[in-house]
């Protein structure tokens, strides 16, 4: 369980490593020089927008994981809950009555016995047995790691935008800079 977690960690921390950083084209002239232009604009453009394709395409990855930790953070908050009340409970001899979620809006009526056991879901179709204490302690810690991996992405999201920007921009000054030379190729066609 807990390597599950630093590996996901580490996974998201490692996310802004992998979103390649867009150079700002200062010199037009000097960005098709460069040997993966082959000083053609075509060229540069097509590359340009490769890139622009390889952040919308990291973007809504980021935005998958953002959302299901969006949703996962509220369900973890809310379990944890409900084995803190359990947790109070416990020195009561009385049994809970309750209504759990059966299927798709379909509840049933439940009297809960005290116990200093519960069952945790871990996903993938695995469940643990745990003591009140180590559930409300993987609880706390899977919470505090899904609020960490939301900020990580977060950041990388601002970080992927202004790299998305950068690119957009790029691709206007090297569009902008070839209508410029054509406009002036044709004007010297029509003196000569």
């Amino acid at each position: 369980m807990g390597d599950q977690k630093s590996d996901s960690e580490l996974d998201t921390a490692s996310i802004r490593t992998k979103i390649p950083q867009a150079k700002f084209v200062d010199d037009v002239d000097k960005f098709l020089e460069l040997p993966e232009n082959n000083g053609s604009v075509e060229t540069a453009l097509n590359l340009l927008g490769d890139q622009r394709t390889q952040y919308l395409s990291l973007e809504c990855n980021l935005l998958g994981k953002r959302n299901r930790l969006k949703f996962q953070i509220p369900d973890l908050e809310k379990s944890l809950k409900i084995i803190q009340m359990l947790q109070k409970q416990q020195s009561s001899e009385s049994d809970i009555d309750t209504h759990f979620l059966l299927s798709e809006q379909v509840y049933m009526r439940a009297s809960v016995p005290p116990s200093k056991k519960v069952c945790l879901w871990l996903g993938a179709n695995v469940m643990l047995e745990y003591t009140l204490e180590d559930a409300i302690a993987t609880l706390l810690k899977n919470i505090e790691s899904a609020k960490t991996n939301l900020h990580h992405i977060d950041e990388s999201l601002v970080f992927l935008r202004d790299q998305f920007t950068t690119t957009e921009v790029n691709m206007a000054r090297v569009f902008n800079w070839d209508v410029k030379r054509r406009q002036a190729a044709k004007a010297s066609n029509k003196q000569s």
